[in-house]
């Protein structure tokens, strides 16, 4: 088994081969990363920043689907840390994250990685406390366990957006009634259908419809299709990555810019930004875009909220562990 340290920013959580599941008073995840290849440090960070409780012991285990394309570097370089998600049939987890992946392929079922994913929802049913499905793992596990089928969506739907509390539920224990959250996708799931076929929403927004809902199977599966992990800079990062693309020639319209993240004043800079690369693409515009010092002006304003909602995740897994136990 492959043996992993993941660093925190307030600890240094065990290596991966003291990470058992039976170990008492120990809540071990399995963090299945499926993003980008450039994306994969950031989200190991970004999750690891989330999965701490001051009276709990969190370890966390890296796996990766050997479906999902990667380059060679990635496989000899990031991915060393990684247990293939094989090694989860046999030495199981507490708690799962289960992130999304960039989309390859108009319907999830033609994804390369698909009969693995759907191998793995099922398993997580019958071998997880509780398991969360990130942005296209949650259109995937929904699709697969009841036939809800995404929407494409008529342009990406990119940036902040604000959510509400839409009932009591534990995973919300102490959060406040509205909070922004990080969008960024090009499908959505219909609210009332995902009611329908018995899914509670804990959170929606008027434009980024359900946010966060949940089903309680053999294991209790939440869905996020949102993206509380992510980091300040986070959508920076895809939006520049969207513009390079299209100056590069990789992608045929400019993207959109994301809502409600950027202020007057650098919105306007990204403004003139596009008009110039419509106009006429070229590198420069990117040596342009590195100079404006839009980095230091974002502020994680969905941090509070986010570090609540794993927080009550983690302890929702440390008390039905131990009322298992205790059976």
């Amino acid at each position: 088994m492959a043996t992993a340290m993941l660093t925190t920013r307030d600890r240094t959580l065990a290596p991966l081969a003291e990470a058992r599941r039976d170990e008492p008073g120990t809540i071990t995840i399995g963090l299945v990363n499926n993003m980008g290849d450039a994306a994969i440090r950031a989200t190991e960070r970004q999750f690891g920043g989330l999965l701490q409780a001051d009276d709990l012991d969190v370890r966390v285990r890296y796996f990766h689907l050997p479906q999902v394309p990667r380059s060679e570097t990635a496989r000899a370089t990031f991915l060393t840390s990684y247990a293939s998600v094989h090694e989860l049939w046999d030495d199981p987890v507490d708690g799962l994250i289960v992130t999304g992946a960039e989309p390859r392929a108009p319907r999830l079922q033609d994804e390369p990685y698909w009969p693995m994913l759907t191998k793995l929802i099922d398993w997580a049913e019958g071998n997880t406390i509780s398991t969360i499905w990130s942005c296209l793992a949650a259109h995937a596990a929904v699709l697969h366990l009841d036939g809800v089928a995404r929407r494409p969506l008529a342009s990406k739907l990119f940036g902040l957006f604000d959510c509400a509390k839409a009932c009591d539920h534990p995973m919300l224990a102490g959060a406040v009634t509205h909070w922004p959250v990080p969008h960024s996708r090009l499908n959505d799931l219909d609210k009332a259908e995902l009611a329908a076929r018995g899914y509670v929403v804990l959170s929606s927004s008027p434009i980024a419809g359900a946010d966060t809902f949940c089903k309680q199977r053999g294991s209790l599966f939440i869905f996020f299709q949102g993206h509380l992990e992510y980091d300040a800079q986070t959508l920076l990062r895809e939006y520049i990555r969207d513009i390079t693309r299209f100056i590069n020639g990789e992608r045929d319209t400019y993207p959109n810019m994301p809502h409600a993240y950027f202020n007057e004043t650098f919105g306007a800079d990204f403004e003139r930004v596009r008009a110039r690369a419509v106009a006429a693409p070229s590198a420069d515009i990117l040596a342009h875009i590195a100079e404006i010092p839009v980095a230091k002006s974002l502020i994680n304003t969905w941090r509070a909220s986010a570090t609540n909602i794993y927080k009550n995740w983690l302890h929702y897994l440390a008390d039905e562990k131990r009322r298992r136990a205790a059976r």
